[in-house]
C-alpha cells in the first residue's frame, strides 16, 4: 500500500510543482501578471506554491524509501518522479497552453521514459 501512497503523494506534489514552474506563463497569458511584473514577485509566488509541492515530496520520498520500509530503491523512486512530472507536464499543457501541440517525438520520449521504468524495475 505503501506504494500507491507514495506515487499519489508524488503526484499531487508534481501538480503544484507543474504550477509553480509555469503557471506564471500563464497568469501572463491571463493579463493576472504583466510581463512587467518584477521578476522577484514571480519567484516569490513560485516559491510560496513550491513550499506545497514539498508538504507533498518530502513524505512520499521518505515512506517511499525502502530502508524506511517503503517499496522503492532510490532509482526507483526518481525515474517513478519523472515520469510523473512528464505526465503531470503533459497534461498541464494540453489544458492550459492550448497553442502547444504534441508531435511524434513528444510522444517517442515518452516510450523512452516508459522503457526507463520498466528497466529501473528489472531484476539485476
Amino acid at each position: 500500500m505503501n506504494g500507491w501512497i507514495t506515487i499519489l503523494l508524488l503526484v499531487i506534489s508534481n501538480v503544484f510543482m507543474t504550477f509553480a514552474w509555469y503557471g506564471h506563463l500563464k497568469l501572463q497569458q491571463m493579463n493576472v501578471i504583466s510581463s512587467s511584473t518584477p521578476l522577484i514577485i514571480v519567484i516569490l509566488i513560485s516559491w510560496g506554491i513550491a513550499l506545497l509541492e514539498y508538504l507533498f515530496m518530502i513524505p512520499a520520498n521518505r515512506m517511499g524509501f525502502h530502508e524506511n520500509g517503503g517499496p522503492f530503491s532510490l532509482m526507483q523512486l526518481k525515474v517513478i518522479q519523472e515520469a510523473v512530472t512528464l505526465v503531470i507536464f503533459t497534461i498541464f499543457t494540453i489544458f492550459f497552453f492550448r497553442s502547444e501541440t504534441l508531435h511524434w517525438n513528444h510522444f517517442a520520449a515518452f516510450v523512452c521514459l516508459i522503457l526507463a521504468v520498466y528497466f529501473v524495475f528489472m531484476d539485476k
